[in-house]
Order: C-alpha cells, then structure tokens, then sequence
C-alpha cells in the first residue's frame, strides 16, 4: 500500500467535504435571506390539506437545501402545537422530494468553473453594497464551493483506483445481488448518520462514482440508504420532547425505511426501468470514457499500465502519457435514481397518511400522565432557519394577543355581573396575567438569540419589530389585570360605583376590546394600514375617557364621594387608556414606526 499516496488523499477528500458542506450552508443561507418573505408565506400556509402540505414541504426544503432541517423544524412545530401531526407527515413527505434538488445541482456540469464562480461571487459579496445583491452572492458563492469541494473529492478519491488494495476492498460492496444491495444501503444508511447530512454522502457517492472507484449500481444502492440515515437527525431531535413530536420523527423513519424495504426486494426491475427511461435522452449512466493524454480510446486492453504517485500512465517511447477515466452520465443517473424513490414513495404513501397518523398512535402510545405543555411553541431548533424562525416567534405574539382578548372577555363578565361567583375567571385571568409575562421573556430570549447570529436584514427588522410588539401586549395583560384588582378591591369594601359609572365603565371596556380586536385582526392579516384608523378610534376613546373624568371631577364638587370609589373610578379610567395606548404602539411597531 502507497502511504504516501494515502496521506495526500485523506486531506484533499476531507477538504474537498468540508468546502462542499459550507457551501450547502452558504448556498441555503443565501437562498432563505433572498426567498426570506415567501418562506414565511409557506410556512404559515400549512393546512391539512395533504397536497398543499407536500408541496409546501417541497418547496421550503428546495430553498432550505437540507430534509433533515426541514423534518427537524416539523418536529419542533408539532412538539409546540404549532403544527399537527397529520400535517407534519404531508411536510416530511414534501421534504423528501425536495432534499433530490442537491443532486439535480451536481448534476449540472460546471465543476470546473467552480472555483472562479466561488471566486467572483467573494468578490461581490465582500464589496457589494446592496444587500440583497450581497445574499444572491452569498448563495453563488455557496455553489461555487458546492462544485469546488466536489472536484477536490473526486479528484481525491481518482488514485485509490491505482491501489489494488482498495480495488478489492470497494468490490465487495457492489450492488450485483440482494445481499450487495443490502450491504451497499447500510453503508450509506451509516455514513449519513455519521455526517449528518444526507446532502453530503450524497456529494461523497457522486464523487466517489465520478471517480471510478463504484459502479452506478453500487451508487443507486449507497442513495437509497442515505435516505434512511438522513432520518436519524430527526429522531435525534424528537428526545425529550412531546409524544406527538417523537411521532413525526418516527413518521419520518418509517416512510424512508419502508420504502428503502419495498425498492431493493425490486432493486434490478428499478435499475432497469430507470436505465431504459435514460435511454429515450441518449444518457448512460454506467458510460465510461478512457483517455490518454487527452485522446479517447476504447480500452485499456494488452497495455502496461505505469501506476506513479496515485495516478495511471501508458509509455510511448520516452513519453508518460496520462490516464483519464471520465464517467460523464453518473450524476444525472444518481439524481434521477434519488427523485424517482421520494416521488414514488410520496404518491404510495400520499393516500395512507390519515392511517400512518392512526398507526402512529398506537406504535408511540400517549403517556399516563398529562405532559405538561410548553409555556411558548418556540424551539431551539428553529434558530439556525431565522426566516421560519421569525413566522414561529410571530405566532407566538398572535397567542399573545388572543390572550389578552379572552382576559377582556373574563374581565367583563365580572364587570357585568359582579355579585355572582367569578372565583374560576377571576383565578384564570390572573393566571393568564402571569403565563403571559413568561411568554414575553421567552419571545424576547428566543429573538435575541436569533438576532445575535448573522441573519437577513428583514428578519433583524421583523424581530426587533416583534420584541417591542411582545413588550406592549405583556404590558396589556398588566393594566387588564390592575383593572381588575381595583374593581375587586372595590368590591371587597363593600363599595360600589354610580349606576351611570358602572355604565361608563362597561361601555369603555367594550370599545377598547373592539379596539384591540381590530388590531390584532390587522395583525394575523399583515395590514400594516391599521395605524390611521388606530389613531382616529384612539383619539375618540381618549376623549371619551376625558369627558368621563371630567363629568366625575364635577359630581365630586357637587356631592360627597366616598375617596376609594373616586379613586378606583379615576385608575380603571387610567388603565383603560393604557390598554388603548400599548394597543396603538403594538399597531406602530407591527408597521414598522418608531
């Protein structure tokens, strides 16, 4: 064995892996800051409708460039309730379609102009001013590392085929029987889950085939494992989270696994089918083309091969003509090989999610016990996404504010009728109080984290736009519950309002709540042309709050009132105006006004 052949492999493949990997980053961190608004808009769309849900899983893990950040997310959505389970499936089947993009981009054909793709892209991404021209070159630049490190692998991996040693070695795993395919798909199942990323073993089997160290086959079979080790991401995130959560890893894995099951029992049929298909565009993966010295021969039969520092050479006369193997249709069959397993699983499985979910129920059980639910739907796992993590935290403000609609809801069943047994309401607007204020330190921890990573300008806007919103509604669950505590304190004394301030009180409470549900409808609608008419209300409930002070500043010169009445009257007036002022600013902040 060549040592010194092997020691300059091992750093150029890992190399080669690594520049491959941080251009998937950069390509999909460019993607997501240029389709930041439109990834939002699809996540927001999942419905149960199954074929939207495919789609949208599609779609997103197109410009994500990763299922298994995809699967993640919908592990962490359906572990927050922000997503059902039923739903989940649709987008990890969508997912599954989506991850074959990578292979369709290798299979374009401009390794080569890798590195001067990667090289202009810097350029415009170090000088660029504007920055969305910045972000389209920042995913140019992921691309042009993408084909980069792809070159460097295949390049690295060319001299193994001049050590007999490694020649014996890669042919026990070739995909000529059950048993090869089997062997071939386990080793391709465990690469990924040692990689972690199926678009990297992806990388390493193209590279490996380009090189000529494994047939098509063998490459058929190493992608149809990549497909279940890709899952393991997935189950790995599921740990410790909701039984729901751990049931859409699993949906994931059984999709995949039982897939994988059904394609080698047909492996050879599969193979065949697809290699006729490619006949119909004259491409054929398993062509081999040799060349020496730049000339295209038929074989290499009856001459002495020179093996020299990892590379093959005929002599003629005095000269080392170099040996070139080039397998030109590789990729495209490899990518091929890769959509037509996820699209025909999709459609076998498309009809049977509703009994996937039923099986699943029974295969992951609930538990005994009441699992606790999460204080916020937010997760972790969405910070390396900022664009789906910014729609999450979003959300989050909308249950804020339907919170704060429903405490208005209890707050005037007790102002309706005060002398009837409230103790449950009472116990639960307060607790509603409480449960709000943690949610607002965990949208404000969750943003800030979010925001101290490099993320898209829009989303740095979105999120600062988001922490002040959260901060305004916290702070209307506050003035609500004071509201409350004065009308309870009141109450407690034994005293109570004038028949005309009780109606004052009540008529008020009513107008701001209708204000505070057309801000938070213009919210879940993104009508960011709320403030006018947000200031004009505002404007007539101030006054109203105005004319009800100063009509009780008069009473208090013509008649005696008992002080902790005219207090109470004077602060609930005082706390209804500062509903109605966050309510304008959380209006402001969704717009974008200081």
């Amino acid at each position: 064995m060549d040592y010194k052949t092997l020691l300059g492999i091992v750093p150029t493949v890992i190399g080669g892996l690594g520049i491959f990997m941080l251009g998937m980053k950069h390509m999909s961190d460019g993607l997501q800051a240029t389709a930041g608004n439109r990834l939002r808009r699809l996540i927001s769309m999942v419905t149960n409708n199954r074929f939207m849900a495919v789609g949208i899983g599609t779609l997103v893990t197109s410009i994500i460039q990763s299922s298994s950040v995809t699967t993640v997310m919908c592990v962490g959505f359906v572990n927050s309730g922000f997503m059902t389970l039923h739903q989940a499936i649709g987008v990890t089947l969508g997912a599954n379609i989506g991850t074959t993009m990578t292979a369709w981009i290798l299979a374009i054909k401009i390794g080569k102009y890798g590195l001067p793709i990667l090289g202009v892209a810097a350029l415009i991404y170090r000088f660029g001013k504007r920055e969305r021209l910045r972000y389209l070159a920042l995913m140019a630049m992921g691309i042009g590392m993408v084909f980069f490190g792809l070159e460097l692998m295949s390049d690295g991996f060319k001299p193994l085929r001049a050590m007999p040693e490694f020649c014996v070695w890669f042919h026990k795993f070739q995909a000529d029987t059950y048993l090869g395919v089997i062997k071939c798909a386990l080793v391709g199942c465990i690469l990924t889950c040692v990689v972690q990323s199926s678009s990297a073993t992806i990388g390493i089997t193209i590279g490996m085939a380009t090189a000529g160290l494994i047939g098509y086959h063998t490459a058929a079979a190493l992608v149809l494992g990549e497909n279940i080790g890709t899952t393991i991401t997935a189950l790995i995130a599921s740990l410790g989270t909701t039984t729901n959560a751990r049931r859409a890893a699993y949906a994931h894995f059984m999709f995949n696994a039982i897939g994988v099951f059904w394609i080698t029992l047909v492996f050879r049929p599969y193979i065949h089918m697809l290699e006729g298909f490619y006949q119909l565009f004259h491409i054929d993966p398993n062509l081999e083309i040799i060349r020496i010295g730049g000339e295209q021969v038929a074989n290499l039969n009856g001459l002495d091969i020179i093996t020299k520092d990892g590379a093959e050479y005929i002599q003629r006369g005095t000269e080392l003509l170099q040996v070139t193997h080039e397998f030109p249709h590789v990729t495209q069959g490899i990518a091929l090989v890769h959509s037509c397993f996820n699209i025909v699983n999709v459609i076998i499985f498309l009809p049977f999610t509703q009994i996937l979910a039923r099986l699943l129920k029974r295969v992951v059980p609930d538990r005994k016990h009441k699992e606790a639910p999460h204080i916020t739907r937010l997760d972790a796992r969405i910070l390396e996404t900022p664009t789906v993590g910014i729609e999450q935290s979003r959300v989050e403000l909308l249950r804020m504010g339907a919170s704060c609609e429903k405490m208005m809801e209890k707050l005037e069943a007790i102002l309706v009728d005060p002398n009837a047994d409230h103790e449950a309401r009472i116990r639960k607007l307060f607790h509603r109080e409480e449960v709000l204020d943690i949610i607002q330190k965990e949208i404000v921890d969750f943003l800030t984290e979010m925001l101290a990573d490099e993320a898209p300008h829009d989303v740095v806007e979105d999120g600062t736009r988001q922490i002040r919103m959260a901060d305004e509604l916290e702070s209307v669950s506050d003035y609500i519950s004071a509201v409350l505590k004065l009308h309870l304190r009141m109450h407690n004394e034994g005293i109570a309002l004038t028949p005309a301030e009780d109606a004052t009180i009540l008529v008020l409470h009513r107008e701001i709540a209708t204000y505070m549900a057309m801000v938070m409808s213009a919210c879940r609608e993104r009508n960011e042309d709320i403030v006018s008419k947000a200031k004009s209300q505002g404007d007539a409930i101030t006054h109203r709050i105005r004319t009800a002070r100063e009509t009780h500043l008069k009473r208090l010169a013509e008649e005696r009132v008992t002080p902790l009445a005219s207090v109470t009257f004077t602060n609930m007036l005082n706390g209804y105006r500062r509903v109605k002022d966050h309510m304008l600013n959380f209006a402001e902040a969704m717009a974008g006004q200081k």
